[in-house]
């Protein structure tokens, strides 16, 4: 297991997420598969996976409990280091939500705890409600040994928050799609500037750097044979030297198996295997997403008055993002809407790209709803 230093501690490179672990057949999201999620804690803590990563939120609430029974009640407490979080938004009582945490995953200590989902509307609600001070007693008292945040915001957020105080580390999404399409470069950069390690989550953008397009596997694929397609996000996030741990969600034992074989040495891609990467990325992105550029050409003479760009902005980010990105639909002026699409042609006419306006119209309609 390739291993990376931390302060005075040795982390696997490889952890453990815990929020999608295989549930119970036809049961709901807090309804854990006991037996086939404490396999993967056993095959994991077997081959030197020594980090686990929870949430107060994570599975409606069951994931803390699952690794108290699954991991702390079960191994010595010294074998592995636990990470949980405070969610302001799911219960702004800390003090309450630490004694429940501790409670459920049988322990008397976290190891790395951290301020959760830090946004551009929570970042100041943190600090001014005071569980950033209430943590840092925490950690005064033992109870929490390494202090940190998790953020999805804007980079100026991230920099305002960063520089509050002194973090042991922070975690943020990263992998080479939102490397190369989002600000991700930028706040993995802002972040090793300032000296505070990184925690990557979705490595694999919630498993859709699992599975490209066809064309972009092939490429891959031609390469190496034998490699998985999402193992080369993780041997690529391996290169980046401020990262200290990667963490991945596995929700069944080949998952695992697949990433202990990844993370069985620190090789990561050479700069030719990077290349064909981000030209994998590309081809990609290019069949993935709509080509539209807002020109907006195709508004003026829509008889049913659709603003066709930002349906089909909220579309692509759909795509590349998943379903749950379609809340956005419901924030868009428009006076009609995809179902209220006539099929006239005149927008492909009007489109320099020649988008297919209409069966993009229907497509939307049809998977959600009377949009």
């Amino acid at each position: 297991m390739m291993m990376k230093n931390f302060q005075n501690i040795k982390l696997s490179g490889l952890g453990m997420g815990n929020m999608r672990l295989p549930l119970i057949p036809g049961k709901g999201d807090g309804d854990i598969d006991f037996e086939r999620a404490s396999a993967i804690i056993d095959k994991a803590m077997a081959a030197g996976v020594n980090y686990y990563d929870t949430a107060y939120v994570y599975h409606s609430g069951k994931s803390e409990s699952f690794l108290g029974d699954a991991l702390v009640s079960r191994y010595p407490r010294e074998s592995f280091y636990l990470a949980t979080k405070f969610f302001i938004a799911a219960n702004p009582d800390y003090k309450a939500v630490f004694a429940e945490q501790l409670k459920k995953l049988k322990t008397d200590y976290v190891d790395f705890y951290l301020i959760h989902s830090v946004g551009d509307d929570s970042a100041k609600k943190y600090i001014d409600g005071g569980s950033v001070k209430y943590f840092e007693e925490q950690k005064a008292l033992g109870k929490v040994k390494y202090l940190g945040f998790s953020a999805h915001c804007s980079t100026k957020t991230l920099k305002e928050f960063a520089e509050y105080r002194k973090w042991d580390f922070a975690q943020l999404q990263i992998n080479y799609y939102d490397w190369k399409y989002g600000n991700t470069k930028e706040q993995y950069e802002l972040l090793k500037s300032m000296g505070i390690p990184v925690v990557v989550m979705e490595p694999v953008r919630g498993g859709r750097l699992a599975e490209l397009s066809p064309e972009a596997n092939e490429l891959l694929k031609k390469r190496y044979p034998d490699r998985s397609i999402a193992s080369w996000a993780f041997r690529w996030l391996k290169g980046l030297d401020n990262v200290m741990m990667i963490l991945s969600g596995m929700s069944d034992m080949s998952q695992l198996e697949d990433n202990l074989n990844t993370f069985a040495d620190d090789a990561s891609l050479t700069e030719e295997e990077e290349r064909l990467l981000f030209t994998a990325c590309d081809v990609f992105r290019n069949k993935l997403v709509i080509p539209c550029t807002a020109c907006r050409y195709c508004t003026d003479s829509c008889p049913s008055q659709i603003n066709i760009p930002e349906f089909l902005r909220v579309y692509n980010h759909i795509k590349t993002d998943g379903d749950w990105a379609s809340w956005e639909f419901e924030h868009i002026k428009s006076e009609g809407k995809p179902s209220g699409c006539v099929s006239c042609g005149v927008c492909t006419e009007h489109c320099p790209q020649s988008i297919k306006i209409p069966e993009l119209m229907g497509e939307i309609s049809e998977k959600f709803g009377k949009q």
